[in-house]
């Protein structure tokens, strides 16, 4: 039996697993209950969106953060605004400082080249 943990980011915004199978390190920010084999599984609502499979990993709860690391530089030039889900942000972690490099898109500019607008 397979236990998924569904995160509101999908393969629109992590393309690479999907896409090739590319495997990112998961980590469940602030846990550290024994882990449990789990698939993390985006929000799309396709059969492909899984973003990482059969993963040792805490389980979260509802609010927690997951995060996937070493996502690199093609995970914003891969992303999409595929299913009307905005560009995600994108976070550069140097150590110990993090910053907010690239802002997320908005639901406005999803629609910006609609009639009309």
């Amino acid at each position: 039996m397979k236990t998924f943990v569904n995160v509101d980011a999908g393969f629109n915004t992590l393309m690479r697993p999907a896409l090739y199978g590319a495997q990112h390190r998961v980590r469940v920010v602030g846990r550290t209950a024994a882990p449990a084999t789990l698939d993390v599984a985006g929000d799309v609502c396709e059969t492909g969106d899984i973003l990482a499979e059969g993963r040792l990993l805490p389980r979260p709860e509802a609010g927690d953060l997951v995060v996937f690391l070493d996502a690199g530089a093609y995970g914003f030039a891969m992303a999409s605004e595929y299913n009307a889900r905005p560009l995600p942000a994108e976070v550069l972690v140097d150590g110990d400082e993090v910053r907010v490099i690239r802002r997320r898109g908005t639901f406005e500019e999803l629609h910006r080249s609609e009639p009309g607008r």
